[in-house]
């Protein structure tokens, strides 16, 4: 019998020793989990995968060759997330341009609401390649868009396709989905006060 008690002494360590190391593993887990968001945001900026487009501005390089022998379809696409009554539209469906070429495309916006909205848009292309080559000069998404009740904006976006775009790509998809932040512009703020 006293056997049978220095075994089940000697097991209970080793019980408690896995439970640690389960509850471990799971808070890691869990880290891991969150951390990964950014890394991945961080990755597909970087890369272009998933569409993802660079949020800061592109330098127009001077002397850069328009490729005239080539044209490539731009279609244009808008969306507003749930719970914002926005108007978002752009001012062409689509643009047929020549890689080196600068374009400016202007945005509509219409705050529909009776209180003040901020909001931003975040930008896809589709096929992700594309993205790569891709390069917004100047463009609305590269901010935070403050309208107050009511109002009405104009909202450019100028850009350019590098000369190097693969021949292949003759057309893409370039989406804009504007998300309301303005609880969060507004937590940011109280706290910066």
């Amino acid at each position: 019998m006293s056997e049978q008690n220095e075994e089940k002494k000697t097991a209970r360590p080793n019980n408690s020793r896995v439970i640690t190391r389960l509850l471990a593993s799971v808070m890691l887990m869990f880290a891991f989990g969150f951390a990964l968001v950014p890394l991945y945001e961080k990755f597909c900026e970087i890369t272009g995968f998933n569409g993802r487009t660079s949020n800061t501005a592109a330098q127009t390089i001077d002397g850069m060759q328009v490729d005239q022998s080539r044209i490539v379809t731009v279609e244009f696409h808008t969306r507003v997330s749930r719970g914002i009554p926005w108007e978002f539209t752009p001012e062409v469906r689509s643009i047929r341009i020549h890689p080196g070429e600068v374009k400016v495309v202007n945005f509509y916006v219409e705050n529909r609401t009776n209180k003040n909205v901020v909001a931003q848009a975040l930008p896809s292309v589709s096929p992700g390649e594309a993205s790569l080559y891709l390069n917004k000069t100047e463009c609305f998404c590269f901010e935070q868009q403050p309208l107050a009740a009511g109002e009405r904006a104009v909202m450019p976006m100028q850009f350019y396709l590098d000369p190097d775009l693969p021949d292949h790509i003759t057309r893409f998809t370039l989406s804009y989905m504007m998300y309301d932040l303005t609880d969060q512009v507004r937590v940011t703020a109280s706290r910066a006060e």
